[in-house]
């Protein structure tokens, strides 16, 4: 039987690799505040940011019965500092001044929770990014597309900034917003199979 998911992200990168992998999921924007949570070391704040955008969309009448709903949240963690969206281009061209030539850690938490019981399955996948060494020109031109103002740790490795990205350590998908692998864990952890979630779902 087939089993709906809710996507408490406005993140098209989760969406639409979400899709890719036979997913169709409802999108309900969580609106939380990323900002509200401080001084927390940055795997841990990926995480309890997931758990919050999961916990605001789950009373939403828009949610499907029986879904499970999926809250996510990206953090570029750099020489030990949590890097988020830098929404200006003024903080995304200091942002690439630091990144250009080094290699961070994206972090992704994942919270994953039954509407019908409220149980809920939780972790943060993390992957290493080596970035590549940018000219001032680069950097100028590569904020001045955009992309870079509204995503974690100001790029994206299957857009304009794949170019950018001259290695990765671990699990492709979480680098884009959601680690596929650990979702399918966090799903058997609820009991739930992974064909289940499929769109054309042959689980009966």
């Amino acid at each position: 039987m087939r089993v709906p998911l809710v996507l408490a992200s406005a993140s098209p990168a989760r969406l639409s690799t979400l899709r890719n992998a036979g997913i169709e999921p409802t999108v309900i924007v969580s609106g939380v505040d990323e900002d509200q949570l401080t001084d927390l070391p940055p795997a841990e704040l990926a995480l309890q940011l997931a758990e919050l955008k999961c916990a605001a969309v789950l009373g939403d009448p828009a949610v499907p019965e029986g879904a499970l709903v999926l809250g996510c949240d990206s953090v570029l963690e750099l020489d030990g500092e949590a890097l988020g969206k830098p929404g200006t281009p003024e903080v995304a061209t200091e942002r690439w001044r630091q990144l250009s030539g080094h290699t961070g850690v994206l972090h992704t938490g994942h919270c994953l929770t039954e509407t019908e019981t409220g149980r809920a399955a939780a972790a943060t996948a993390s992957t290493r990014v080596h970035f590549a060494e940018l000219s001032e020109d680069e950097i100028a031109a590569y904020v001045a597309t955009g992309e870079p103002l509204q995503v974690a740790g100001a790029f994206t490795v299957d857009g304009l900034g794949g170019a950018f990205v001259t290695g990765i350590e671990g699990d492709h998908h979480n680098v884009v917003g959601v680690s596929l692998p650990l979702l399918r864990d966090l799903v058997g952890e609820l009991g739930y199979s992974w064909p289940q979630l499929w769109a054309d779902s042959p689980a009966g």
